[in-house]
């Protein structure tokens, strides 16, 4: 009597079988980190190429020329000294890349400093608390215009005038995580066998710290693309003569009845850059989760 084959040779593979290649598995898992760097990627490189994407001179006036509708000249139409704003709006991407990759520099580095200080030297712990503590009470908007109503308008000034508020986020985090890490068994072994607290800081310490540190790094650039932009409208940020998104919009606002394109295009970048900065940070925070990790 034949026995009847427990399993069929050469059956096509089903869908849940089939070979999925690792790197387009983790593709799948984490759309919104792809979808993120893609738009982070492509504003960075219009806003690069901006000298020779744009069509003409930012800072070129053409009376003649105020306020048109988009067209095949002016791409984007013009303000209400003539100038291009699709040129100012590809050469304001420079002011708000700038202006969000050094405040998350800045301020995460400062805050590392900070918070290590605070959360393993008991000495210095109540102090720069209570200091982080004070800054916080500040709404940071505030904050930014103080500092900079006493300044020189400038875009290293706008720099500094974000990271101040932006430090004490930071620094509550890393030392938050620092008195976890310390209690646990191999911080303590290397204190046990004589390790220098520099070496146990940089070794042992930070290493553990790198993904929570580089999700927060991404919201804090978001964060300050669109403090510039704010600061800017108000007036009190980079110089009026600067192209930047905040600076166009402000320029922009009391013509919108008759030439709302003047607002729209660096708002609609604006908010693309943002939207992509907090993909790339969601999509981080997933892929770098260790439970996540696992189950890929």
């Amino acid at each position: 009597m034949n026995s009847v084959p427990s399993v069929v040779k050469n059956a096509p593979p089903s869908d849940e079988t089939a070979f999925v290649p690792p790197r387009w598995r983790w593709a799948r898992k984490h759309p919104t980190l792809i979808i993120g760097a893609v738009l982070i990627l492509a504003v960075a490189i219009i806003a690069l190429a901006a000298p020779w994407v744009a069509t003409h001179d930012p800072q070129d006036i053409d009376p003649l020329a105020r306020m048109q509708p988009p067209s095949s000249e002016h791409w984007f139409g013009t303000d209400a000294l003539g100038r291009d704003v699709f040129s100012r709006t590809v050469w304001g991407g420079q002011v708000s890349l700038i202006v969000g990759i050094s405040v998350a520099v800045i301020s995460t580095l400062f805050g590392i400093v900070l918070g290590l200080l605070a959360g393993f030297v008991r000495r210095a712990d109540g102090f720069i608390m209570r200091v982080m503590d004070g800054l916080m009470a500040i709404p940071g908007i505030l904050l930014a215009i103080a500092l900079m109503a006493v300044t020189r308008a400038s875009l290293t000034t706008v720099i500094v005038a974000i990271v101040v508020p932006e430090v004490p986020r930071v620094v509550r985090l890393v030392r938050s995580l620092a008195l976890t890490l310390r209690e646990q068994l191999f911080v303590e072994a290397a204190h046990a066998v004589g390790t220098r607290l520099p070496t146990i800081l940089l070794r042992h310490v930070l290493p553990n710290m790198v993904a929570p540190l580089v999700v927060q790094a991404t919201f804090i650039a978001a964060s300050a693309v669109l403090f510039e932009a704010a600061l800017s409208f108000l007036g009190v940020g980079v110089p009026p003569t600067t192209p930047s998104w905040g600076n166009m919009m402000a320029e922009g606002r009391n013509f919108v009845a008759v030439a709302f394109h003047i607002i729209l295009y660096p708002g609609i970048l604006l908010a693309a850059t943002v939207l992509a900065i907090n993909l790339l940070g969601d999509g981080l925070r997933d892929a770098l989760d260790p439970r996540l990790a696992r189950q890929l």
